[in-house]
């Protein structure tokens, strides 16, 4: 579409952007002004220096409705992400969809964690996503160590179709298998790298959390129970009979669950060798090894 012209005259883009500025304010939305940015460069797949360059385009009637729409689901809160489709995760774009957590940048700390644990990238390495949602984790992965191949398990089925969508986006689907299960429950392999952000949430805590997160996203990977550890004690549990001997694994934990966390993974013979803080200063994610005896 022309920059210059449009098919129908209606509102400026910049007018546009300054009454959704203020509805979005209103709302409570802090980022109101990149998220209107956004919402305009999603309906007219622009980018954001190009909506900031074209403040008198002339949008059209058709565009004044779709961006009507879009509006009010951002001020009814939900999420840039699920409104667009889209998230981006370790420089690559995933779909998301109601059905699977956004992928957020706390969970990169994964991603660095497990790079550093790997001297030969160029490895045949065997790595397994528990829970993986969107394959944000897995894929990431993938994209990083070239002849790796990768499984990813997810309890929830129309997640794994998101996965299998976003593996054929990024060209990984002949390096990535999906397949549905609880947790490891139908799992026999080992595997040299295991990765997994499982529901953290204490019961308690949902009253406090986004409306954008508590509203939209899927309640079943993010509630952790009563304490928010019950995902954790299944995991310990299964973990060990997946890790080739010497094998890592990185688990992401919420706030105040390190201790909690390592100690579960230590009653299972897993030896605890770090825990890795995200850039917010919070621990984010422990790393443990199986030991090479087994």
């Amino acid at each position: 579409m022309s920059a210059q012209a449009a098919t129908v005259l209606g509102e400026q883009l910049g007018q546009w952007i300054k009454g959704a500025v203020v509805r979005l304010g209103r709302a409570g939305i802090d980022s109101a002004r990149l998220d209107a940015r956004l919402l305009a460069g999603h309906v007219l797949d622009w980018d954001t220096a190009k909506v900031l360059a074209y403040g008198e385009f002339e949008l059209s009637k058709l565009q004044l409705e779709q961006l009507e729409v879009l509006l009010v689901r951002r001020e009814r809160r939900e999420s840039l992400a699920a409104i667009t489709g889209v998230k981006e995760f370790w420089g690559l774009e995933f779909c998301v969809t109601g059905d699977t957590l956004v992928p957020r940048p706390d969970s990169e700390t994964l991603i660095e964690a497990a790079l550093a644990a790997v001297a030969d990238k160029q490895g045949s390495l065997r790595i397994l996503d528990l829970g993986t949602g969107t394959g944000c984790l897995l894929l990431s992965l993938l994209s990083e160590f070239p002849n790796a191949w990768g499984l990813g398990v997810d309890v929830s089925e129309a997640a794994l179709l998101v996965a299998g969508k976003n593996a054929s986006r990024l060209g990984l689907t002949g390096r990535a298998t999906f397949v549905i299960s609880d947790w490891a429950a139908t799992i026999a392999s080992r595997f040299d790298l295991v990765v997994c952000n499982p529901p953290y949430i204490a019961d308690e805590e949902f009253a406090h959390l986004e409306d954008e997160v508590s509203r939209f996203e899927p309640r079943l990977a993010l509630a952790g129970g009563a304490d928010g550890l019950d995902c954790y004690r299944a995991l310990a549990a299964r973990l060990s009979p997946l890790l080739a001997p010497g094998a890592r694994v990185f688990i992401e934990i919420g706030a105040m669950q390190t201790t909690a966390v390592s100690a579960l993974l230590s009653d299972q013979d897993i030896e605890v060798i770090g825990v890795l803080n995200d850039l917010s200063g919070n621990a984010r994610v422990v790393e443990g090894q199986q030991p090479l005896k087994k």
